[in-house]
């Protein structure tokens, strides 16, 4: 369900991967949602949580572990964090 979404954005230049791009977007209100992997680091969940909270942005969790996420994206690395720019 969500690896639709992904990959039907992977085109467009509103994908950002990483965890620090996606906070620093977070940070600056341009986020409209962000895709988390479903092993993903418990402190850092917790911060999406916070922030996804607190800029009213959609925030979902993905059956995908991180390094499926990154083949998904056709990227040769594994990716925990992505997000769609609004």
């Amino acid at each position: 369900m969500h690896e639709e979404e992904i990959r039907k954005n992977l085109t467009s230049k509103k994908l950002v991967i990483g965890k620090d791009e996606v906070l620093k977007n977070i940070r600056k209100g341009l986020m409209k949602k962000i895709f988390v992997a479903s092993n993903c680091q418990p402190m850092l969940m917790n911060d999406l949580k916070r922030y996804s909270k607190i800029s009213d942005i959609e925030l979902l969790e993905t059956k995908i572990p991180n390094d499926e996420l990154g083949t998904v994206c056709k990227k040769p690395f594994s990716i925990v964090v992505l997000g769609i720019l609004k």
